[in-house]
């Protein structure tokens, strides 16, 4: 479990194995708009950063899916390596890196995280008597 800094743009794994890797990463970045990949579930995080992260993006309705890591060494790794960080949570936007706990509570700070995610927040539901 870390925060972790900035970070250069994305590398892509080479050779073999690591292409069908690299195609599956891809798949799992851009399976929706914002995806979290973390330690446990959206529901059941087993690590304070990610369960400090899921707050955030929940607080500020933003609509995400997650995917444990702990689950998948193969991704968990893999996706170090892809990146270029190296630790989790990772969060993308739209097939994109953009950082850990830390980045996200500094765009957070300023106002600027559904501009610098690109996402509306997510409205609840609404239920009407019949």
């Amino acid at each position: 479990c870390g925060s972790g800094a900035a970070s250069p743009p994305p590398l892509r794994l080479r050779g073999g194995a690591d292409d069908a890797l690299t195609v599956r990463l891809e798949g799992l970045i851009s399976a929706s708009e914002v995806v979290v990949f973390m330690k446990g579930t959206r529901e059941t995080p087993k690590c304070g950063f990610s369960k400090k992260l899921v707050a955030l993006l929940e607080a500020n309705g933003v609509p995400f899916t997650t995917f444990d890591i702990l689950e998948d060494e193969e991704v968990r790794q893999g996706l170090k390596a892809y990146s270029s960080w190296p630790t989790y949570p990772q969060v993308y936007a739209h097939g994109k890196l953009v950082g850990g706990l830390d980045v996200l509570t500094e765009m957070e700070e300023e106002g600027e995280l559904l501009t610098e995610l690109n996402v509306a927040p997510a409205t609840p539901a609404v239920i009407t008597p019949e």
